[in-house]
């Protein structure tokens, strides 16, 4: 399992936007085969940082994952909406795994 962190740079008088942007991933991230974590948005501190956070097999998963979104049409409607309102100013995807393993005194490889 990898867990996929995106990490945004959005616009400070976009929040509303962005939070109706993670609304629609809620739906439609789940139902194209990903573990959503959860979107997450500025509350305190920085008014620009916002992170969208899921679980997914492996990278394999992950591209059929994003093939699956580019094609429901709500994932489609999001990414339009994105574009046009504008209120995402960058992004970057991160790929980590979970090396702790609570139940587990062992590293898996």
């Amino acid at each position: 399992m990898i867990t996929c962190i995106i990490r945004y740079r959005i616009d400070p008088f976009g929040r509303d936007d962005f939070a109706t942007y993670a609304r629609n991933w809620g739906e439609a991230i789940p139902r194209c085969g990903a573990d959503l974590v959860g979107y997450f948005a500025p509350h305190e501190g920085s008014a620009t940082t916002a992170y969208g956070i899921y679980n997914i097999e492996n990278l394999a998963a992950y591209e059929a994952y994003r093939a699956r979104l580019a094609a429901d049409p709500l994932g489609k409607a999001n990414y339009e909406f994105a574009k046009n309102a504008r209120f995402i100013l960058a992004e970057d995807r991160l790929f980590l795994k979970n090396v702790s393993h609570p139940a587990s005194s062992k590293v898996q490889p």
